[in-house]
């Protein structure tokens, strides 16, 4: 991998993480408090963007949004898409 896609790549990822991480953490404190909540588009959208990671991890640590169907679906075609989608990059087959 080219060392100049790192040098946006790394911090834009950390962040994009972070903010999956929070966002899941935020949401998961509301849902036991009974405050508004998270859209689920918006977790998607983060982890679409590259927190899926992090998405995952803070549905693990959380025990967040793990039985509910639509979304782990949705949260799995992301994965999914993003991990075909990084292979083909490396691969080169554009």
């Amino acid at each position: 991998m080219p060392t100049e896609i790192w040098t946006w790549a790394q911090p834009y990822l950390l962040a994009v993480n972070g903010l999956s991480f929070l966002a899941f953490s935020a949401d998961k404190f509301c849902a036991i408090h009974g405050f508004w909540r998270t859209p689920e588009v918006r977790l998607l959208l983060l982890a679409a963007l590259g927190g899926t990671p992090a998405a995952y991890a803070a549905r693990r640590l959380f025990r967040h949004k793990t039985h509910k169907q639509p979304f782990s679906r949705r949260l799995h075609i992301v994965a999914w898409s993003q991990l075909g989608a990084a292979l083909i990059w490396l691969l080169g087959f554009t």
